[in-house]
């Protein structure tokens, strides 16, 4: 089965929050300062899988599990296992800093995890603590070669800022040693970010040309999102960039995205969204909860709005609404 929105675009990538908690304080992502959901109203895993398999049945196929910080939640492994087991499952990769995954690693192979994305928005410990709030480079940097050793798939999510602009080729040069793709980001400007300004994906790749002038576009698939990779000879890996700004890919858009609260979200940029986790305590059958889906997502906005950030209706910071 596949599961279309009114435009004809075809839905089968859900991002999925755990939790609102980080032990990082990026400052795009998670304000120093905010009140934390109560236990209380975070999605039980046994929630998350149900929605999962109503997913599924939907044609819902490929699933990343993000935060705030995934791994500071008990138990992310064992979810991604068996979410892995859910049959209809294609795909579970997971997002994180990186600061806690060298300890997990044997647990989320053995889970069967299809690959992470490791944030890391600069190599100088300074520029990162900077960035992030917290001396924690280090960690990040040994899960790095870890998951490239164990196998795994392995990606560097880098947030352009204009505080990281003399970071990005000592970034980009991961690719030149290890079998990575180090992907360079537009800012968006939800939450924090709205107050901020990032460099183009324009720019990074004029910078990342002019070291490796062999540069080249790939049409290899290197996963469910929209970023455009390129090689070259001098490198193991990839280059990726991902202009949701300057280069608007609404209309391929796969996704929607599911907060550790609950809410189901078709469009990261609006604030209009289903509440599933309502729905399933007030006693819901697996058919209203199925049609919750569908309407959420048969209702997807054809595009953001972030080039007229006046229009932008989502106001809560990234962690809270899944990274």
């Amino acid at each position: 089965m596949k599961l279309k929105d009114n435009l004809g675009r075809e839905i089968d990538y859900m991002r999925i929050s755990i939790t609102d908690r980080c032990n990082l304080h990026c400052r795009y992502c998670m304000p120093e300062v905010q009140d934390r959901l109560p236990h209380e109203e975070i999605l039980r895993y046994e929630e998350i899988l149900r929605i999962c398999k109503a997913a599924i049945r939907l044609g819902i196929r490929k699933f990343k599990i993000t935060g705030g910080e995934p791994l500071v939640r008990k138990g992310a492994a064992d979810l991604i296992a068996r979410l892995k087991m859910l049959p209809g499952t294609d795909c579970v990769t997971l997002t994180t800093n990186g600061t806690r995954l060298y300890e997990e690693i044997d647990s989320l192979k053995q889970a069967g995890l299809d690959g992470v994305n490791i944030s890391m928005d600069a190599v100088s410990p300074e520029v990162y603590e900077k960035i992030t709030g917290g001396d924690h480079f280090h960690e990040a940097e040994i899960a790095l070669y870890a998951c490239v050793k164990t196998g795994l798939k392995t990606k560097i999510n880098t947030v352009l800022l204009k505080e990281n602009r003399e970071e990005w080729l000592k970034l980009a040069s991961f690719a030149e040693t290890l079998p990575v793709d180090v992907r360079f980001i537009e800012l968006m400007p939800v939450g924090c970010a709205g107050k901020l300004e990032g460099p183009s994906v324009d720019e990074a790749y004029r910078i990342i040309k002019d070291r490796w002038p062999d540069l080249y576009q790939s049409d290899e698939k290197h996963g469910n999102g929209p970023a455009v990779y390129f090689k070259s000879s001098s490198l193991s890996g990839s280059i990726g960039f991902i202009g949701a700004n300057s280069h608007r890919f609404c209309s391929q858009c796969n996704r929607i995205r599911l907060t550790s609260a609950g809410e189901l979200k078709p469009c990261l940029s609006y604030e209009t969204g289903v509440d599933l986790k309502r729905l399933i305590r007030s006693g819901a059958d697996d058919v209203q909860l199925e049609n919750a889906l569908k309407e959420a997502i048969q209702n997807k906005p054809a595009a953001h709005c972030f080039s007229e950030k006046e229009e932008i209706t989502e106001r809560r910071p990234m962690n809270q609404i899944g990274g």
